[in-house]
């Protein structure tokens, strides 16, 4: 019983949502000089309304907690992109069968897909100042349900943003 339960545990955090996250930045940045930021009118972020409005609500605390505010003259914009794939499993088992005799050999096999194609949704934050251009992005990939409840949706992003700002500022 005591060995079930370890692999119930193992089983669970296997099957978490891990989130990738990849950072990069100008060097010649002074990151103490932006204390203000707004989003581009015009962003598109790829995600429904109501996500769009979970994913900006989940920045403005995680930035307000960093130190920054929105304005209306903002030192730095926010331009947020996303784009949702599959991504195809690739563990398969061999099945195969073969023969032969007098040195002579021959043989077939088929790799047989084990599970289903996850949803994954890839999600890119870019700092643009409108003066220096570009000077911190992060690029996160993470699972995506498109079957989940709002609450695991909103919970997905947070988690999403908690790790993208981790890299915020930069580590100089």
């Amino acid at each position: 019983m005591k060995y079930a339960i370890y692999l119930i545990i193992l089983v669970m955090m296997s099957s978490c949502a891990t989130v990738n996250v990849k950072y990069d930045y100008d060097k010649q940045t002074d990151f103490n000089s932006y204390k203000t930021y707004n989003y581009y009118a015009d962003m598109d972020s790829g995600l429904s309304g109501l996500d769009n409005n979970r994913l900006l609500n989940i920045l403005d605390d995680a930035l307000s907690e960093k130190g920054l505010s929105l304005a209306e003259s903002p030192d730095f914009y926010i331009n947020i992109q996303s784009v949702e794939f599959e991504d195809h499993q690739r563990n398969t088992v061999g099945v195969g069968i073969g023969g032969g005799r007098r040195n002579v050999g021959g043989g077939i096999s088929v790799g047989l897909p084990l599970g289903s194609s996850k949803s994954n949704r890839e999600l890119i934050v870019d700092f643009i100042d409108d003066d220096r251009g570009l000077f911190w992005q992060a690029v996160a990939e993470a699972s995506y349900n498109t079957n989940a409840t709002p609450e695991k949706r909103e919970a997905n992003l947070k988690a999403i943003v908690d790790k993208i700002l981790a890299g915020y500022p930069p580590n100089l």
